[in-house]
């Protein structure tokens, strides 16, 4: 039977390339100059900001953000948390990097998949979501829908097997 999965993946080495240059950017411009702003990564999909004020930790985290991008790295797929003051005056905000579907988004995935009529199914596997058809033009469709409707997410099709 064909079938596709739905994922979400992050490549983690243009993360760090990414935040690598963030840090250099920083290190150059004349607005952070004398403060005490850093990227911090925990290398599984947490990365920490801090700055010495809540409108420079704004300028970090679209620093990071821009060279995300530029890097190919979906900003859909993260998670900025609130802003929280931190010792010696500063301001420390937590961005996440999603790694798997929430089950939330997959229920919603599923639930979409039905609904639209096309003659697949759905299982949620862990963090990913299998798709099984009996034709392959079924499952086609099925991709067809799911990338016009708008998840949140930036979600990849893959292993479209026979």
């Amino acid at each position: 039977m064909p079938s596709f999965d739905v994922v979400i993946q992050t490549d983690l080495q243009e993360v760090d390339n990414a935040l690598n240059q963030a840090r250099k950017e920083i290190a150059q411009r004349f607005d952070f100059r004398g403060s005490k702003s850093r990227i911090d990564w925990d290398r599984k999909g947490d990365v920490t900001l801090v700055s010495d004020d809540r409108p420079r930790l704004d300028a970090l985290l679209d620093v990071v953000k821009t060279k995300l991008v530029r890097r190919g790295v979906s900003i859909k797929n993260l998670e900025v948390g609130e802003s929280e003051p931190a010792a010696d005056g500063l301001v420390r905000q937590k961005v996440t990097l999603k790694t798997g579907i929430p089950k939330e988004a997959a229920k919603e995935i599923c639930q979409h998949l039905r609904q639209s009529k096309i003659k697949v199914q759905g299982q949620i596997q862990d963090e990913q979501i299998r798709v099984t058809g009996k034709k392959r033009d079924d499952l086609r469709a099925a991709i067809a829908s799911l990338k016009e409707a708008d998840f949140g997410l930036d979600v990849l099709y893959q292993n479209f097997r026979q």
